[in-house]
Formats: C-alpha cells, sequence, structure tokens
C-alpha cells in the first residue's frame, strides 16, 4: 500500500474527528442561529429607535403666523402636502395662529412656551417674503413651511404665478425640550450598552485561565471566594474606567470643531435633571451595569473548563443582555406606562431604564431607590457565583461568605493532615 492513500486516510480521520467535535455541539446550533440573532438584534434597535423618534415628533409642532384670511388655504395646502410624504418622513403638526401686535416677537416666543411646546419651526410675516425661525433640528420643518407658504399663495388664482421667498434664520433654544430629553434618554441607553457589552466580556475568561493554571485554588485558600470575584470585578472596572475616560475626553471636544448648526442641534439635547447630575448618575449606572453583567460573566466563565464552553455560556448572555437594551430602548418614547416601570424594576434593565429615566424626569429620590436595588442584585450575582464555583469546581460545599480567613487554613490544615 502507497504512502499517499495512507496519509489520505489519516487526514480524514482528523477531518472527521473535528468535524464531528464541532457540529455536535450545543455552540454549533448557536452558530447556525446567528443570522437570527443578529436580525433580531437589528430589529430590536430598529423598533427601540423608531419608538424614541415617533414619540418625539408627535409631540412638536411647527407655527405659522398668517392672516385669518390665509389660515383656510394654509390648512388645506397643508393637507395636500402631507399626501406626499411617508408615515415615517410625516413633518410635525401644523399650529395656524393670527398675528397679534409684533409676530417677530410673537414667533419666538413659541419657542421657550415650555418643554411640552416643542415648536420645531415658526413662519411670519408676507407669504411673499416670510421669515422662518427654526432651532437647532428644525431646519428640515422650516423648507417645509418654506414649500407650504408657496402652495398656499398658488391656491389663489390671481396670483398664481406669484412665487414665495422665505428667509431661514437659525436661533438658540433656552432650555431643552421634551424631545430633546427622549433623545438624551437615548443616547443614555445605548451608551450604557454599548459600553458595558464592549468592556464587561473581558471578564468571562478571567476565571477560565485561573482556573487552568491553578492560581484559582491559592486564592480561594486565602480569602473568601467572594472577595475573590468582587475583586477581580473591582479590577476590571478600574481598566474599563480608563478606557471610558479616554474616549469621553476625546468625544467632549468633538462640539468646538462641528459647523454652528450642528452644535445648535446638539445643544438642543438635553436630561431632565440637569447636566451635571446626569453626568454622575450616566456614571453610577454604566458602573451598575458593568458590574451586574461582569459578575454574570465572571460566574459563567468560572464554570467553563474550555474555550468552547466558554461560548456556550457567555452568547445566550449576550442574547438577554441585547433583549434587555432594546426592552428599555422602546420604554424611552413612553416614560410613564406600565411597561416603563417593569423595566426599571428588573435588574438586568433597570440601568439602561434609569438612566432614560434621568433624563426623562427631573426627580431624583428614585435614582437613590435605584442604585440602592441594583447593589443589591449585584451582590446576589457575586454571591451565586462565588457559591456555584465553590461547589460545582471546588467540590467544597455551599461554603459561607462570613467564614474567616483562620477558620478556612484550619479547616485547609487538617484536610491536609488526614
Amino acid at each position: 500500500m502507497s504512502t499517499l492513500p495512507r496519509i489520505v486516510r489519516q487526514t480524514l480521520t482528523i477531518a472527521r474527528r473535528d468535524f464531528v467535535a464541532t457540529v455536535f455541539t450545543p455552540t454549533f446550533l448557536l452558530f447556525l442561529l446567528s443570522p437570527v440573532f443578529t436580525l433580531g438584534f437589528g430589529l430590536i434597535g430598529g423598533m427601540g429607535a423608531r419608538s424614541v423618534t415617533e414619540g418625539s415628533t408627535a409631540k412638536t409642532r411647527i407655527v405659522a403666523i398668517v392672516a385669518p384670511a390665509q389660515q383656510a388655504a394654509m390648512r388645506n395646502a397643508d393637507v395636500r402636502l402631507r399626501a406626499v410624504f411617508s408615515r415615517g418622513d410625516q413633518p410635525s403638526i401644523l399650529t395656524i395662529i393670527a398675528p397679534t401686535g409684533d409676530p417677530e416677537a410673537q414667533a419666538r416666543a413659541t419657542f421657550s412656551g415650555g418643554k411640552k411646546d416643542d415648536t420645531t419651526a415658526a413662519l411670519y410675516g408676507d407669504l411673499t417674503k416670510p421669515t422662518i425661525l427654526y432651532g437647532g433640528q428644525g431646519r428640515a420643518d422650516a423648507r417645509y413651511l418654506g414649500s407650504l407658504a408657496e402652495a398656499t399663495l398658488r391656491t389663489d388664482p390671481t396670483k398664481a404665478a406669484q412665487l414665495s421667498t422665505p428667509t431661514l434664520t437659525s436661533i438658540a433654544r433656552a432650555a431643552p425640550t421634551d424631545s430633546g430629553h427622549k433623545q438624551a434618554a437615548f443616547i443614555a441607553v445605548f451608551g450604557i450598552f454599548f459600553l458595558t457589552l464592549l468592556l464587561a466580556g473581558q471578564a468571562v475568561g478571567t476565571m477560565m485561565e485561573e482556573r487552568s493554571n491553578k492560581v484559582i485554588e491559592v486564592l480561594a485558600a486565602a480569602v473568601p471566594l467572594e472577595a475573590v470575584f468582587f475583586g477581580k470585578l473591582v479590577g476590571m472596572f478600574g481598566s474599563a474606567l480608563l478606557f471610558v475616560a479616554f474616549w469621553a475626553t476625546l468625544v467632549s471636544q468633538i462640539g468646538g470643531i462641528l459647523p454652528a448648526n450642528y452644535a445648535r442641534a446638539i445643544g438642543e439635547i438635553g436630561p431632565a435633571v440637569g447636566v451635571p447630575m446626569f453626568y454622575l448618575l450616566f456614571f453610577a449606572y454604566f458602573a451598575m451595569a458593568y458590574l451586574l453583567l461582569g459578575a454574570v460573566f465572571l460566574g459563567a466563565g468560572a464554570q467553563a473548563s474550555t474555550p468552547r464552553e466558554l461560548q456556550m455560556m457567555s452568547l445566550p448572555i449576550t442574547v438577554i443582555q441585547v433583549a434587555m437594551f432594546g426592552l428599555a430602548l422602546s420604554a424611552t418614547g413612553s416614560p410613564d406606562s406600565t411597561r416603563t416601570w417593569f423595566v426599571e424594576l428588573f435588574p438586568l434593565s433597570s440601568p439602561y431604564a434609569m438612566a432614560a429615566h434621568a433624563a426623562n424626569k427631573p426627580e431624583l429620590w428614585p435614582h437613590a431607590a435605584a442604585l440602592a436595588w441594583q447593589a443589591l442584585w449585584v451582590a446576589i450575582a457575586i454571591t451565586i457565583g462565588a457559591r456555584a464555583f465553590r461547589r460545582g469546581v471546588l467540590q467544597s460545599g455551599s461554603g459561607s461568605m462570613f467564614k474567616s480567613r483562620r477558620r478556612r487554613a484550619a479547616e485547609s490544615a487538617i484536610e491536609v493532615a488526614s
């Protein structure tokens, strides 16, 4: 028998072994379903973003200050023009009012009527040469008002050839509106989710590495396992803080190099609790989300003995976390609904939802209760992970997190002597 057929048989044997070891595992099933997960993630994120956008658009308005004789024609023109737009691209709701006194002051007053009175653009003056004021995010609505003024003039047969030449003027809003709060909530939810998912995943392989080189047994003999788990979590959180601080410093400088219109649009996005307090709460909820997800990852990684088991355990956790992100994102558009209360109370989604709560509502007392609630679940996750590791891997029973180091050393000495 020649050498070549033998090499071929040996090659096919190795290939069959690796094929069976790869395919006949739960991990490969998750790999087959990965496109479904990817599409689901995109659908969840898209639905959440759409919920925020629709909730903001439904509360915005455009204002036209025109004479009573032209109001009916403008309403009819608005109905005709809106028929051209799809449902997702509809302009803001049109409000028509009659001029009183100074039309310019009247138009500017519509931008400062409170956060529930969210005006994106306001038109005043003669429709042949109107002036249109718009906020940082209302340029598209301002152009629509310009088209609406011309369409209104064309409804008069005697002025069919007369065109409107509007003057668009950008103004700065004094305070963020309700839509600005919702946009801040969306940014907070997405920011915490992105940072947590990016950084907390580092914890999943830490325990498996130290199991392979027997370091964890040495640490477990010296200190309680709960201290080992929490210490590792805090250490990794410190490295995550350096990452966040580095990129936060870079992102904070973007506003200085953006064009004025973009910078003004960003300025209209603001939280209800105020910017300094929002930064503190964002950091606190990022810390809670990181510690909670990191504790879950750490406990899962402690049970895995091979990279394949590690992937099998970490993927479902990631899927659940993305689902929590989608729930929190969809709740930002309706901060007073029952669904939002549930998302704020559920431990895995609570940090995201409460960050959105800080952007939508000015009350501070719910955040103290939420942070205490989340810290409790971080402690629960660490305790469960440590005891599962002690019982399943170290085979030393459930143990107690209050057992002293001297008592542990005495028990170890007795076991060695026996």
